[in-house]
Formats: structure tokens, C-alpha cells, sequence
């Protein structure tokens, strides 16, 4: 690990202010600390937030939810209102890392998590996430992880986040302030897709600090459940994830949320695959349509062909939880 300066402010302001091309802002540090110690990032000067005033989830005025990026994970899982009118959110945090990491986790810094690729983590092989131009040794290599939808000729890496699969289905909005100001961002475009600027994981400033994660009113708490399938049963990252929501009258669609986790550089969504499921039966048939139209542009790799299989076969299955209450 390369020496740094350290500095902890005191407001939102003194912490932008600070900001630039050569720092990070550092909360619980589960992932910025493990890319420090591997050399895969040198941060010349750590700004530390943990002292700012990001820590309430408080209800809204329009009946939503607003959550501060230093709420940690395990604080938000099992927070009254995130249970009972988000349940969707809860289950995903809960689905991801360890009790110990969650504890350290914050809301805000598990948006910014960078991929788990084997490649990116290695500093011996090239990598176009760390250096722009060099090469993606995965496209060719051991790609069992990697991604099935949106790629690009510059990376295959998929975005690990539990969390933001279930915050993209309730279409989230990220609070974020910079030198410049405060803004929003949809939580649909917060994250990119490779394109040919891999090294760009969001669309965040380098000045810019994430203030908060506002939910909107409707949380498909009656119908809606995460579903995770991985390696083994605890600490492991998705192969595949759906989140799924529906809101049902009787046995009819009447609006439909479904994101899936693991296979993409980001949260992965098609708003035209929802719109489709809409005055549907809320049946194995119509479900079995979606998935497969959601998969449809699928290009999977030498080693991950068997995940367009699994993730047909997840979208089913968390559609139908859903369906039955989210507790299946």
C-alpha cells in the first residue's frame, strides 16, 4: 500500500471542496481497502465522511424513503421501514457479503463497488478497467463470471452489487453533491455499461459525493422477492440474481418490475420486457415469455453459456415467488 494524506471534514461542502482526481472518499472501506492493498488503486489523499450527517432513513413528504449513504447495509436491512414496505431490499442486502461486511458496509459505498473479475484484480495482466487500451484477457479466458448482456469489445465484467439490483427494480433516484452543486440521477443511468470507456463504472464527478438514495412511495411489498443463485450458500457473488416485482389485481399484471444481478456491466433492465408482462396472467406462461425476451440478445462466452440457462430459469422462479407473497 502507497503513503496517502488523510482528511476528515466536518460538512458536505469542506468534503467536495477536497475532492479531485488523485483522492477517494473512504466510509466502512470493504472494497476501496482491498483494491489499496492489491496496488490495484493509489489514492494520493483519503477523505474520510464517516463524520458527515449521512446516517437517518427518514420518511419523505410524496411517502417514500430517503436513506443516507452512511446507513450501513446491515442497518438498513433490518431497518422497520425498509422491511415492511421495501422487503425487496431487505432480502438482496441480506443475500450479500458477510454479517461482519455489512456491518462496515454504507448504502452509498455499495453503489461504487468495482467488479470482482478475476482479470481486474490480477495487477500482473492487463486489464482495459485499470488501464484503458491494454486489453480484456477475459473475453478469451476463464469467463465463467462474466457478463451475458451488454458487454463490449473492451469488457466482459459484470457489476457485483446485491443491493443495486434491488434498488434498480424500485427505481431508486441517487442524491449526489459536487463543487457545482447537488443533482439527481435515475437510478437506471447511474451505472454504464462498458462501451469503449470500461474504466468508468458511474456517472458520478470526481468531486462528487453521494448524499443519499431516496425510494419512491411504491414498494411492492405484497409481491416482490430477490432471488440469488451462486457458488455456495454464503459470501459469494452471483452467477445469476433477479429482483422481481409486481403489483397483482386478482390474478392480473398490473405493473412489473424484473432486474437481474450477474450477468451484465450493470444492474440489467428492459423496460420493454415489463410493459409486456403488463395484463398478463400472473402465470408460468407469461413468465417463461419474459424471460426469454429478456434474454434474447444474450451472447454468452466460451465458459458462461450455461448462465442464459440459469437466469431463464431464476426469472421463473422469482416471478412466481413473487407472485405467492416473495416468501417462497
Amino acid at each position: 500500500m502507497n503513503p496517502f494524506h488523510y482528511s476528515k471534514p466536518a460538512s458536505v461542502q469542506d468534503a467536495v471542496h477536497l475532492a479531485g482526481p488523485a483522492s477517494r472518499f473512504i466510509a466502512g472501506g470493504t472494497n476501496l481497502l482491498d483494491l489499496m492493498k492489491e496496488n490495484l488503486t493509489r489514492p494520493e489523499h483519503l477523505i474520510d465522511i464517516t463524520g458527515l450527517p449521512l446516517h437517518d432513513v427518514r420518511e419523505t413528504a410524496s411517502g417514500g424513503v430517503m436513506i443516507g449513504a452512511l446507513v450501513s447495509n446491515a442497518d438498513l436491512a433490518w431497518h422497520p421501514l425498509i422491511e415492511q414496505r421495501y422487503p425487496l431490499l431487505s432480502q438482496a442486502i441480506l443475500a450479500g457479503a458477510s454479517p461482519q461486511l455489512r456491518n462496515m458496509a454504507s448504502t452509498g459505498g455499495n453503489l461504487l463497488q468495482r467488479t470482482r473479475c478475476y482479470y481486474f484484480y490480477d495487477a500482473s495482466v492487463p486489464c482495459n478497467k485499470r488501464e484503458p487500451g491494454s486489453g480484456c484477457p477475459a473475453r478469451t479466458g476463464l469467463n465463467r463470471i462474466h457478463a451475458i448482456l451488454g458487454a463490449s469489445a473492451q469488457c466482459v465484467a459484470t457489476h457485483p452489487s446485491d443491493m443495486c439490483v434491488a434498488l434498480a427494480a424500485l427505481e431508486a433516484v441517487v442524491h449526489v453533491q459536487g463543487r457545482n452543486g447537488a443533482r439527481t440521477i435515475e437510478f437506471a443511468d447511474f451505472h454504464r455499461l462498458p462501451g469503449d470507456a470500461p474504466e468508468r463504472d458511474n456517472q458520478l464527478a470526481e468531486d462528487e459525493l453521494i448524499l443519499a438514495i431516496e425510494l419512491p412511495a411504491a414498494g411492492f411489498a405484497e409481491h416482490s422477492h430477490y432471488l440469488k443463485i451462486r457458488d455456495r450458500a454464503s459470501y459469494a457473488f452471483a452467477l445469476v440474481s433477479v429482483a422481481a416485482a409486481l403489483d397483482i389485481t386478482g390474478s392480473i399484471i398490473r405493473q412489473a418490475r424484473l432486474v437481474l444481478g450477474g450477468v451484465a456491466h450493470k444492474p440489467w433492465r428492459d423496460g420493454t420486457v415489463e410493459s409486456a408482462l403488463v395484463g398478463k396472467a400472473a402465470s408460468r406462461e407469461t413468465f417463461s415469455a419474459a424471460a426469454d425476451a429478456l434474454l434474447q440478445n444474450a451472447e454468452p462466452l466460451e465458459h458462461n453459456a450455461f448462465k442464459v440457462t440459469l437466469a431463464r430459469r431464476a426469472i421463473i422462479r422469482a416471478l412466481s415467488n413473487a407472485t405467492q407473497g416473495g416468501h417462497a
